[in-house]
């Protein structure tokens, strides 16, 4: 059973779609229930100035990417860096035990970005 604010991201998503260079992207998935997430960020003055989302996988990781690209803007790369699997299931008001994967693979997303993307 999902909670509301859960289906709400999933529903609505927001900043589903791609961002044009100079925005990075990257890939990362889940070997283990095969959820893909693509992210892309555009930096300006260290801060994420855009962020968006493309996700194949389940309700619960549609909807935790939705909330990570909300949670991402205006945030710095040292905030980003502090990022945990927790600020998604807060976002989302909780996830069942069978869907924490979908914010294991926003974190995963968020180090892949970070790594692509050192600070200049």
């Amino acid at each position: 059973m999902h909670g509301e604010r859960l289906l709400d991201h999933f529903k609505n998503p927001r900043n589903a779609g791609a961002l044009d260079p100079p925005a990075i992207k990257v890939d990362v998935s889940n070997p283990a229930c095969g959820d893909m997430l693509r992210l892309w960020a555009r930096f300006e003055n260290d801060r994420v100035a855009a962020a968006s989302f493309q996700t194949r996988g389940c309700t619960a990781s549609i909807a935790a990417s939705s909330a990570l690209t909300e949670w991402m803007i205006g945030k710095t790369r040292g905030e980003l860096a502090a990022f945990s699997p927790a600020v998604i299931e807060q976002a989302l008001g909780g996830l069942e035990p069978a869907s924490r994967h979908a914010a294991v693979l926003c974190s995963d997303g968020v180090k892949r970005l970070l790594s692509e993307n050192p600070a200049e």
